[in-house]
């Protein structure tokens, strides 16, 4: 089993550590081939990884002008009049992409890719679902649900958004040939980019995601969004199934709210109410799973190494 974890002082040493190693595979890729396919998340795990990457870049050490990347999800339903007020939005992921790597970039990246949530019309999402109910259906145990859209709805609507938004981004990434690294984080339930705890694995490699009336509510009161009427109610992500296609995945965790999800899906089997756990059987099935963490959300994997050492998981702890 190709599955090591790497514990780290803090935050900063988990990112200087992150880095360094997606460097050197960068690296290794492109002594070999003229192209390096990246995956990339959002949220605070890997800002501090970026900005290490950034600076690689910026002084030589690796090629920026022939990465390509492709991120992980994108908010539907937006504030704005159109797709690029939309996607220009401080609270997309675009924006956040362009802020926290691509402008740090002085040669920027071959090209750029963000699922395409922003083209979508909420409201007309909204009433072609109403007007369509046999068309779709709800998979998920827990509040977050993914929204399937059947491969013979009825609705105009529906249909692009399944083969033009969902379909379309996957296939683009296995026509350039499969992403090489994927760096990812995890939420405090252990879910994967809007892959949410109790959506299956199977079936939802990308996925059209209803998000629960919590994450909503949160991102008000947190003061993302001024209102429930400016608050995104949709998504569009990667599901765990295509995550894990990527040659290597990096799983960044700082701090103690991580903690819970980290250990769970590293002594339990796999399973969709914890989404990294696919990690598991990713790394069964030949992918290089590499978790690094600091040693606050390694607190409880570490009153448990010798269970996971007799998975054949690597633990180096660093901190």
């Amino acid at each position: 089993m190709a599955f090591k974890v790497i514990i780290t002082e803090d935050f900063n040493h988990m990112s200087e550590v992150g880095a360094n190693l997606a460097i050197e595979y960068i690296q290794q890729v492109l002594a070999e081939k003229n192209t390096f396919t990246l995956g990339l998340a959002t949220g605070n795990s890997p800002t501090g990884l970026y900005r290490h990457l950034a600076r690689a870049a910026n002084e030589g050490v690796i090629e920026s002008g022939k990465i390509q990347s492709f991120n992980l999800d994108e908010y539907v339903g937006l504030p704005g009049e159109n797709a690029q007020q939309r996607a220009l939005h401080p609270e997309s992921y675009s924006f956040f992409m362009i802020q926290e790597l691509f402008s740090l970039l002085k040669m920027k990246f071959k090209e750029t890719n963000v699922p395409w949530g922003t083209l979508i019309d909420q409201e007309t999402l909204i009433r072609e679902l109403a007007a369509n109910p046999s068309d779709w259906k709800e998979e998920g145990t827990d509040k977050g649900k993914a929204v399937v859209i059947s491969q013979d709805t009825k609705s105009d609507y529906l249909k692009w958004i399944r083969e033009s938004i969902l379909d379309a981004y996957e296939q683009k990434i296995l026509r350039y040939g499969g992403i090489d690294l994927h760096i990812i984080g995890v939420g405090g339930r252990g879910h994967v980019a809007f892959h949410e705890s109790g959506i299956p694995f199977t079936g939802n490699r990308m996925l059209l995601v209803k998000l629960d009336e919590n994450t909503i509510e949160n991102a008000i009161k947190d003061g993302h969004f001024a209102s429930r009427s400016e608050s995104p109610s949709y998504a569009i992500s990667m599901g765990a199934e295509l995550v894990y296609k990527a040659r290597t995945v990096i799983l960044l965790a700082s701090g103690s709210r991580k903690t819970e999800p980290i250990a769970e899906s590293l002594l339990n089997e796999p399973t969709p109410l914890i989404p990294i756990s696919y990690g598991k059987i990713y790394a069964e099935s030949k992918g290089r799973m590499i978790y690094i963490i600091d040693r606050s959300a390694a607190e409880k994997l570490l009153q448990h190494v010798d269970a996971i050492k007799r998975q054949g998981i690597e633990i180096e702890d660093l901190s």
